[in-house]
């Protein structure tokens, strides 16, 4: 690490180019090319998981008034699971061919992420111009989460807008805005419904106007344009709410596929329920104020849960803990630890982990890798806060928060003699 600040460092007169000029320069090709592969080839040539086509059928069964909800829960397929508001917002994809269709729809994920990934930016304050623009648009397009998005052609790049429109407003105090962002990703799907936990805690109730207003206003259109409305209501939602064996890296999940007795699941669960819980008491207790760490740690915490806790949970779900992960740019972040980057290698990475030489190895970890990760962070977190929590006890400081002393404004070693003499002679 040494030898590469000095070797930028001694680019810098003979470029005449700064040390982050000079970064930008090498990254930013490489980042703009790695985009581009994963839009126009590896998304385009798809896979044999195709999240689309269900998707497809129901948007032209809906706008030709036909049932939707005829899914065979029984295969391993994908399935269609939208409820009536999310089959009336996909209609209009059935207006073209499905290849047409695809890769329309492959571009305006594309699309969206990159713009979400622009506003993650502008919320921690961080321009274009700046190092940690295309570190971010490279690591995004060279992850399994986004990667699988395009490949498998879903809707989690909006979700993922969504997910970061509703933050960085909710901060600026449009609430009726911000519950736009994330009502229009619930009338969907509900994968960010637990984020309405955050304007709740902090009493931004008009949020809840729009959030729980827009998917209301859309069912209610919806439904007497669907053939089998209740058809969601009687199938799908009993399968939504069933743990599956398979695609499913929730405790729930992995315990089943490997055997796990029901009671060491349960207790992975609540062990983990209740480091959740902590975490996000102290985050509220002693971080409130600080409102984007607050809001990217406490996003990162509830996120990464709703995948673990529950029935059913995807890693290229993790695509929603991509604020949490920018944090790590903020003084008092959570993330500044190499465990809490292992943990982001297991849920983030796209390396294959299979092994013809070590087959069960292979599978175990394979299979593994997106659970141990969301686990280890879950702990991590946990750790990390309450670490902070004892050592401010113990140095009777926490009223001043339990950041680490030397993050504190004035430093907890600038303390006046006059101010230590006093203290000492009350005692």
């Amino acid at each position: 690490m040494y030898r590469a600040e000095v070797f930028l460092r001694q680019l810098e007169p003979r470029t005449g180019r700064t040390t982050q000029q000079v970064v930008n320069f090498v990254l930013w090709p490489i980042a703009v090319m790695t985009v581009l592969n994963r839009v126009i080839v590896t998304a385009v040539n798809g896979a044999i998981t195709d999240d689309f086509r269900p998707v497809y059928n129901a948007a032209l069964a809906f706008w030709n008034g036909r049932d939707v909800y005829t899914a065979d829960f029984n295969s391993v397929d994908p399935h269609y699971l939208y409820p009536p508001s999310g089959s009336l917002l996909m209609a209009p994809l059935a207006i073209l061919d499905p290849e047409r269709s695809r890769w329309l729809f492959i571009g305006v994920n594309a699309v969206a992420i990159l713009v979400a990934l622009y506003l993650l930016l502008r919320l921690f304050d961080l321009t274009i111009s700046s190092i940690a623009a295309p570190i971010l648009v490279l690591g995004a397009f060279m992850s399994e989460t986004v990667t699988n998005t395009l490949v498998f052609t879903n809707i989690n790049g909006l979700v993922l807008l969504g997910e970061v429109a509703f933050l960085l407003l909710l901060m600026r105090k449009k609430d009726l805005w911000a519950g736009a962002a994330i009502g229009l990703t619930i009338a969907v799907k509900p994968t960010l419904a637990p984020l309405l936990l955050l304007p709740l805690v902090r009493g931004q109730w008009k949020v809840f106007v729009t959030a729980l207003g827009i998917p209301f206003i859309l069912t209610v259109v919806a439904w007497p344009l669907a053939s089998d409305p209740m058809d969601f209501v009687r199938r799908t939602v009993p399968y939504l709410l069933e743990s599956r064996d398979y695609f499913n890296s929730s405790i729930v999940g992995n315990g089943a596929y490997f055997g796990l007795p029901e009671w060491l699941i349960l207790l992975l669960r609540v062990v983990l329920a209740a480091m959740v819980v902590v975490s996000l008491w102290l985050l509220y207790r002693y971080y409130r104020n600080d409102e984007l760490f607050f809001l990217t740690t406490a996003t990162g915490v509830i996120m990464t849960a709703s995948f673990l806790l529950p029935s059913l949970g995807q890693m290229y779900y993790s695509m929603m803990l991509l604020p949490l992960l920018m944090s790590v740019v903020l003084k008092n972040s959570v993330m500044r630890n190499w465990p809490a980057w292992l943990a982001v290698y297991g849920f983030m990475t796209f390396d294959s982990w299979w092994s013809n030489r070590w087959p069960t190895f292979g599978r175990a970890a394979e299979y593994t890798k997106s659970t141990l990760g969301w686990s280890l962070l879950l702990i991590v977190i946990f750790c990390v806060l309450g670490y902070r929590y004892l050592v401010a006890r113990r140095e009777g400081r926490l009223d001043r928060g339990i950041d680490p002393a030397y993050l504190l404004d004035p430093p907890l070693d600038a303390v006046s003699p006059a101010h230590e003499a006093e203290t000492a002679t009350k005692h």
